[in-house]
């Protein structure tokens, strides 16, 4: 299943040459297509840090949760 921090992955070298080139291709020049296509990129990648940042749902266990008397004690193969 895809998510938003896989389509920022493949979103940020897109935006850094797409952008680039199509400045390029209406006759900005390089020096000047390369920082505008990486300030897109740059804040693609501060937007998947920082806005929408990558949290564990505090729901979500790694152990499926046990029910039972031995509930609370840890297993015995660990002698």
């Amino acid at each position: 299943m895809t998510g938003y921090h896989d389509y920022v992955l493949g979103l940020i070298p897109a935006a850094l040459l797409g952008i680039t080139f199509m400045l390029e291709g209406l006759g900005w020049s390089l020096q000047v297509a390369v920082p505008v296509g990486g300030a897109v990129a740059a804040s693609l990648v501060a937007h998947a840090m920082f806005i929408r940042g990558p949290v564990s749902d505090p729901m979500v266990r790694d152990a499926p949760v046990r029910s039972g008397p031995d509930a609370g004690t840890a297993p015995s193969n660990l002698d």
